[in-house]
């Protein structure tokens, strides 16, 4: 077997496991979070712990389309973090501009043959093409091609999902902030399909607390191991 980054799921959650405050893309923790007193005063913490994640980030063109970086004026300078999005059609071709500037390096991953990504040049970009994206292949290909040793995912529910139902989670790290959203459309930590027999609850991930850290103002930071 090829060798593949170690990954961690690093999320911002309601107590109730949302990572989103309602059902549509008016509605954002990242926009709504600093509006209320209880949870603005805290979020900061959530925020300088990410700026301590893994050197390589993985999220989706659909999050970051909700993010408006196919609006947004280009950055001045480079991060540290090499980007990995996957993408088939959110990102326009300033959407794929932006994140070559923000990146160290930026690796889209297609399965669109036509994504505006192919058209442009940029000696930090490189296009990741799969006719049917395997997640396993995709993260053996990052380790082999790119060198990427440990990997963070940021991205939504139901690509989280994904990489839950394929074993392919090896820590997750999760802040929690200290409020109640609810609703059933409302994105979770985990999405994508229910299980409907108990054949399929071999599929769950079983984990192992490694570390509890008591925050300021409610929050919390839970560091757990999957094991199974």
């Amino acid at each position: 077997m090829r060798k593949r980054p170690v990954t961690t799921l690093f999320m911002l959650t309601s107590l109730d496991g949302k990572i989103s405050t309602g059902a549509t893309d008016e509605l954002d923790v990242d926009v709504d979070f600093p509006k209320f007193a209880g949870l603005k005063e805290g979020l900061y913490q959530y925020y300088e712990i990410q700026e301590t994640t893994d050197p390589w980030s993985l999220n989706s063109g659909r999050v970051q389309q909700k993010m408006g970086v196919n609006e947004k004026p280009l950055p001045d300078h480079h991060w540290d973090v090499s980007f990995v999005l996957l993408d088939n059609h959110h990102l326009n071709a300033h959407g794929v501009e932006y994140f070559c500037a923000l990146s160290n390096l930026f690796v889209l991953v297609t399965s669109n043959p036509n994504h505006p990504a192919f058209s442009i040049k940029k000696d930090n970009l490189s296009v990741l093409y799969y006719e049917d994206l395997n997640f396993t292949t995709m993260l053996e290909d990052l380790h082999e091609k790119y060198g990427c040793e440990r990997l963070t995912i940021q991205s939504g529910a139901t690509l989280n999902a994904e990489f839950l139902r394929n074993k392919l989670f090896d820590f997750v790290d999760v802040v929690v902030a200290p409020v109640l959203i609810g609703g059933t459309e409302t994105a979770s930590l985990i999405g994508g399909t229910s299980f409907r027999s108990p054949n399929e609850l071999e599929k769950l991930g079983i984990l192992q607390l490694e570390k509890a850290d008591v925050l300021k103002d409610s929050y919390l930071r839970l560091r757990y191991k999957v094991i199974g």
